[in-house]
């Protein structure tokens, strides 16, 4: 294990990894991954599917089996990223059983058209985990507004979800009540809360990307936001799970929702690429990073310990410094939660629009 690796590991951070193709299956390279640079997770998106789709050769089989089988594009994409999820899962079974649940996980997205229906979200969040069934499986919901009502309804049905596209504080604080309320109806009814999992996905470079482009060159708040922002989630982290409302939940099994921190690759070359991996090291946490950040972290990462406790007080003083800058925090979120679902929607097109190619070439 490589020692910046392991020392993310004992300071509480999970490294998941934010990939995911046949080919590190099939060749060997994801089993490597878990071996050697303490990978315990996996989150996917469509347009980590197109690629893997574009760049391999591994799909051909069964594309070609859809094909015969007169299978309409939704439903080879639906046969394809199931696939790829499920043997991932297995190949991370054992991380699952050794940490009872907490890692080992692998994410897979509804389909973010959904994103601002309820009960669409709902009933393509409950097929995806039949499909797959795999226990070590996270189901993805957007945090939209519409979202928060279908994390608590599969959380309810004794589903766990990886809670994304988060922004906002106050949107994290309705994630976090979302993922109360869920727990408290599958208490109701009957199941056993100690096998429901969640995390909470706060996006971080985006908030910097967006940001930085209202300040202007050279302002000295560049690439202060996104960092103070992750920093004040996870003090609302600490705040709802050590309250009485999850309190009384925790002494009949329940499991905290752990932040996990998405979008931690730097846009921007000016940055250190491992600084928002590095600033953002806490306990109980997951930090889902493309492999070419997770390289960096092991070549030339900071890890010093905790980098969070202790920098709540400035990190509301930068966001204070913003607004007295003209930057309204509100806006900015919003935004970006609109960007967000517009991306999902077509990185989904590109990753139907890749299937429906290879169908054609079949």
């Amino acid at each position: 294990m490589n020692e910046k690796l392991q020392a993310l590991r004992d300071a509480g951070v999970s490294i998941w990894l934010d990939d995911l193709s046949r080919e590190r299956i099939v060749t060997g390279n994801l089993a490597e991954l878990v071996e050697t640079s303490g990978v315990v997770g996996v989150t996917t998106n469509p347009t980590i599917f197109a690629n893997a789709l574009s760049d391999g050769e591994q799909y051909s089989e069964q594309v070609a089996q859809l094909k015969a089988d007169g299978a309409s594009v939704d439903d080879a994409v639906f046969e394809l990223t199931t696939s790829d999820v499920q043997q991932a899962c297995d190949v991370l079974r054992d991380v699952f059983d050794a940490t009872d649940g907490v890692d080992g996980r692998v994410s897979i997205e509804v389909d973010p058209g959904a994103a601002n229906d309820t009960d669409h979200t709902v009933d393509l969040a409950q097929r995806l985990w039949k499909r797959v069934d795999r226990p070590n499986l996270f189901i993805k919901i957007p945090a939209t507004v519409e979202g928060l009502p279908a994390i608590t309804a599969t959380i309810a049905a004794g589903i766990s979800v990886n809670v994304t596209l988060i922004f906002s504080l106050d949107r994290y604080r309705g994630v976090m009540e979302a993922y109360l309320e869920g727990l408290r109806q599958a208490k109701d009814g009957g199941h056993d809360l100690s096998t429901i999992h969640s995390v909470a996905s706060f996006f971080v470079s985006r908030v910097d990307t967006e940001i930085d482009k209202r300040l202007g060159d050279g302002h000295p708040l560049r690439g202060k936001a996104a960092i103070a922002n992750a920093r004040l989630a996870y003090e609302a982290y600490e705040e709802v799970f050590s309250g009485p409302d999850f309190i009384e939940l925790e002494a009949a099994g329940a499991n905290k929702q752990r932040p996990l921190w998405a979008s931690t690759g730097v846009k921007d070359p000016a940055y250190p690429d491992t600084m928002y991996v590095d600033e953002l090291v806490v306990d109980n946490t997951v930090n889902t990073m493309p492999e070419k950040t997770m390289k960096a972290v092991a070549d030339h990462g900071e890890i010093r310990g905790d980098t969070v406790h202790g920098t709540y007080d400035d990190a509301r003083d930068v966001l204070a410094a913003l607004e007295r800058e003209g930057i309204s925090y509100d806006d900015v979120v919003r935004v970006l939660e609109e960007e967000g679902v517009e991306k999902f929607d077509t990185s989904w097109a590109e990753l139907r629009d890749t299937v429906s190619n290879e169908l054609d070439k079949a």
